[in-house]
């Protein structure tokens, strides 16, 4: 079963082949019409049948609560309390306008999720860093929202290693790199530009991080310790030899990575660095991690399990340089 509904991307495919490719800097009602987004998310109150089973009874409302629904298919989304501010599929989309037209920024991937449920532009925001051996890594802005309470409106800055199509959000100590707005909330999108400051100060303080962490160089019992605590493993000296441990098959994937498996993972930013560490983990998290699809490992590294290894990963490795 594929929890991508309906995507589009410009460039080069995406992570699963799947969805309508598009020419590069399409209007944005192009991308609405072509990565599914371009119907309603409409409301009505719950109403609900008392009587016994078989027989019809009185139809009662329960004003406290709407029902969310898709104004083509008629689809139900959820249930929510009646305080819920929806996010339409076209905001997600809107949200971009100017920034690509005035900008620069360029919209490179979109689509729908779980039916409706979950809705998700990313855009390339044109900033870019180079590490050593032409280690390429480009900054993008993903704006994501979900109507089944799984998710808060969130714009987050984003980096996507060129060689291995690995992401990783940027957060920083300071908060900033990332921007959610909960659903009891009216979603303002310029309110949401001026917080992250549309802006190089996130991108600036990763790079010097990233920059760090591919100089420092980690020594193999490190790295293979820095991955079990990571795990929530013990550590390789209190480790019993014979006792399998839960995340065994996670701990050997990743570091077979990290040892020369991983893309990119001989480049001189990675090899034997803590910049290695947390593409190892990014690698596996957004590539080689067991899922049902490979869109509900998508939905995993960017916005579940996955993503939340990949951010302990980077906090971890950036203790390495503090």
């Amino acid at each position: 079963m594929h929890l991508v509904q309906t995507m589009a991307y410009a460039g080069e495919t995406p992570w699963h082949g799947l969805g309508n490719q598009l020419e590069r800097k399409q209007p944005i009602e192009v991308w609405a019409r072509q990565a599914g987004m371009n119907w309603r998310i409409e409301e009505a109150p719950v109403s609900f049948i008392a009587g016994q089973a078989g027989t019809l009874g009185a139809i009662h409302s329960f004003p406290e609560q709407k029902v969310l629904y898709r104004s083509d298919t008629k689809a139900p989304l959820s249930v929510v309390s009646n305080r819920y501010q929806t996010v339409q599929p076209r905001a997600i989309l809107e949200f971009y306008r100017d920034l690509t037209e005035a900008g620069g920024f360029e919209l490179e991937s979109a689509g729908v999720l779980k039916d409706g449920r979950k809705l998700w532009a990313l855009a390339k925001t044109g900033q870019q860093t180079m590490l050593k051996g032409g280690d390429t890594v480009n900054g993008y802005l993903l704006l994501a929202t979900a109507c089944d309470g799984t998710l808060a409106t969130t714009a987050q800055f984003t980096s996507i290693r060129v060689v291995c199509n690995n992401t990783l959000a940027i957060a920083l100590a300071d908060g900033a790199g990332a921007v959610k707005v909960p659903h009891r909330i009216q979603f303002n999108p310029e309110a949401v530009k001026q917080q992250l400051g549309i802006a190089v100060a996130s991108w600036d303080s990763f790079m010097v991080r990233m920059r760090a962490l591919s100089e420092r160089k980690v020594r193999p019992a490190t790295a293979h310790d820095f991955f079990r605590r990571l795990l929530d493993m013990p550590s390789f000296t209190n480790a019993s030899t014979h006792a399998p441990q839960p995340n065994d098959r996670a701990l050997r994937a990743i570091q077979a990575l990290y040892d020369g498996k991983g893309m990119g993972s001989d480049l001189p930013s990675a090899s034997g660095t803590a910049w290695g560490l947390v593409n190892a983990v990014t690698q596996y998290a957004d590539h080689e991690r067991r899922a049902r699809s490979a869109d509900h490992r998508l939905d995993s590294a960017w916005f579940g399990v996955g993503a939340n290894l990949k951010q302990r990963a980077w906090e971890e490795a950036v203790k390495l340089v503090a």
